[in-house]
């Protein structure tokens, strides 16, 4: 199984769609887990043009994007289990606040957002991954995303691309 992972899009105030980079490994994926800051709902709805669509709303998403997803969730997949959080808060660090967020679930690995950081570690057993930003790079050097493939076992790779 093979997963695309994003988090803070900010569509459309960063870039107007989803990056074609992107794009391609949405239409060869079996699922998309998006880890928050969508913007829009009209976000939401272009991700599901490609397939199954799993997420949770960040700090800057819309009103409707906030009813209409949760603030976390457990995605069950071949056995692995995935936390799904944005990290946004005030106390701690980011990376903190998401592991705080799974604290009493039994997860394999925890996806995460907001900082627009590059993340890939183990820690306690646990896989953190935040996948990066795909349109807003802030100060890392190129935009990024993230492939997970589940496949007797975890695995977890960040793609840097050249923006367009």
């Amino acid at each position: 199984m093979k997963i695309t992972v994003i988090s803070d899009t900010h569509i459309p105030k960063k870039a107007k769609s989803l990056p074609s980079r992107v794009i391609t490994e949405l239409k060869q994926s079996d699922l998309l887990i998006h880890a928050g800051d969508w913007q829009t709902l009209d976000v939401y709805h272009e991700c599901l043009q490609y397939g199954e669509v799993r997420g949770v709303f960040g700090n800057v998403d819309s009103e409707e994007l906030q009813e209409l997803l949760p603030e976390k969730i457990v995605v069950d997949k071949e056995g692995v289990r995935i936390g799904v959080v944005h990290g946004h808060g005030k106390r701690w660090t980011t990376e903190r606040r998401a592991m705080e967020a799974f604290a009493d679930d039994s997860v394999d690995c925890i996806i995460f957002g907001h900082s627009h950081i590059p993340v890939l570690k183990e820690i306690n057993g646990i896989l953190l991954f935040n996948p990066g930003s795909c349109t807003d790079k802030r100060r890392q050097p190129k935009p990024s995303f993230g492939i997970i493939t589940v496949n007797n076992g975890l695995h977890a790779e960040h793609v840097f691309f050249e923006k367009e």
